[in-house]
């Protein structure tokens, strides 16, 4: 089952408006128009859509909140900004099929009352910036985009902004303030920015791979979508494989998909003896060989201990040492923390000291309790999910493999003599 990859599959399919079109593109803009935005709604909602970023908050509701909001103007804001090591999937989506982004984005637009949309792209999306911007324009010549879209009363355009590399410009408050042209940093949420968003105003903002299931919504029904994998959370979902698994890369899946079956099946196995997954890239917490029958829908990878995020699965074989991934995801969430709160500022500068000391033979026992206790302030307090998922790593490495901190700590060696103890 193929939602959102269907075309850029098929042999022969390229980024122009022509093959499109010739696809039945844009047909979910014609019929949107047809019956108006609270069909269009009710739709969303029937099929249980919820966000694709992480956050899985339903995404009918969210379109909802900002049309009935008495604000305007109103904004649509796409995240494209994909900062997740091990992320690749909105950039396939992107270079290879940008108007089902474009038309899912006018859609939506019509749907809440926005005249203007903004699409966040990670600034290192050099290819992929020129190939949006030519969609663009070519929607624009065609009439899906600009003035009086398809001869109807409704307008809408959108604009390309280019991110700076900041991690935390995935949060989505982080975002609209760089959006904005300030430094990226989380506001304090509520309000929400459904209805304080960009400038202030109503804004639904959603990822690429959220807005590119509306046209199929649209076209086929709510019905349908809902009943595609996952009771919990239906539809299907774009995994990003990588790591060492022998056929990496991103594959369309009913959510309904075991751990298993996506390693063992469409990853072609691990390479060497599976250790551990990390299912949402580095700000998941680890799952085992013995996690490997989980359901790969939101609920279910919560249940398990972790956290499915943006589909980031990382496969770790057994030649890595814990120790030194924990220190590596530690040092990544310090580089990327953008100061603002205390919590997540120090706590993730402290955890890499911490973990420094200890992958250099130079750590303390009482090191491990400090990190946990460093982790659990740091969920509690910090300001955005940035600093509340900084160490999840860590502390799962730190209660699944125990033995492996601790011969750092008491034996002064890596049993596998990756870190350099001294």
């Amino acid at each position: 089952m193929k939602v959102i990859l269907k075309n850029i599959e098929k042999e022969g399919y390229s980024p122009a408006i022509s093959s499109y079109i010739g696809e039945g593109g844009y047909a979910a803009l014609r019929q949107a128009l047809k019956i108006g935005p609270e069909k269009i709604l009710s739709e969303i909602k029937k099929s249980r859509l919820v966000g694709r970023g992480g956050a899985g908050f339903p995404t009918g509701l969210k379109w909802e909140f900002a049309r009935k909001s008495r604000e305007f103007p109103r904004y649509v804001v796409c995240n494209a900004d994909e900062g997740e090591p091990g992320t690749f999937k909105d950039r396939l989506i992107l270079a290879r099929d940008p108007y089902l982004l474009i038309e899912a984005m006018v859609i939506c637009g019509f749907t809440i009352g926005a005249e203007k949309g903004f699409i966040y792209i990670r600034g290192e999306y050099f290819e992929v910036y020129e190939i949006l911007q030519k969609a663009i324009r070519e929607a624009e010549e065609y009439h899906f985009l600009g003035r009086n879209i398809l001869g109807s009363d409704f307008s809408f355009e959108i604009d390309l902004y280019r991110g700076a590399g900041a991690y935390v410009c995935g949060e989505e408050t982080a975002l609209l303030d760089s959006l904005e042209g300030k430094k990226g940093q989380s506001r304090v949420k509520p309000p929400f920015p459904t209805f304080v968003g960009f400038n202030n105003k109503p804004t639904v903002l959603n990822n690429v791979e959220t807005f590119a299931n509306i046209p199929a919504i649209i076209l086929k029904g709510g019905e349908w979508f809902s009943r595609i994998g996952s009771e919990l959370s239906p539809g299907t979902k774009l995994y990003c494989l990588s790591g060492d698994v022998n056929t990496p890369g991103v594959y369309e899946l009913p959510t309904g998909i075991s751990l298993r079956e996506l390693i063992e099946k469409y990853g072609n196995g691990v390479q060497g003896k599976l250790k551990a997954v990390l299912p949402g890239g580095v700000s998941s917490g680890l799952l085992l060989p013995s996690d490997l029958d989980v359901a790969m829908d939101y609920p279910s990878v919560q249940e398990a201990g972790s956290i499915l995020g943006s589909g980031a699965v990382i496969i770790i074989n057994d030649t890595h040492c814990m120790v030194d991934l924990a220190k590596r995801c530690a040092e990544f969430f310090d580089y990327e923390s953008c100061g603002k709160c205390t919590p997540c500022r120090e706590g993730t500068k402290r955890a890499r000291e911490i973990l420094t000391n200890i992958t250099r033979g130079l750590g303390e026992v009482s090191d491990l309790s400090l990190l946990k206790e460093l982790q659990e302030v740091m969920f509690d307090t910090s300001r955005c999910g940035l600093g509340q998922s900084a160490l999840n790593a860590v502390r799962s490495s730190l209660e699944k493999f125990p033995g492996e901190f601790r011969e750092h700590i008491l034996e002064k060696k890596c049993r596998l003599g990756i870190c350099p103890m001294k």
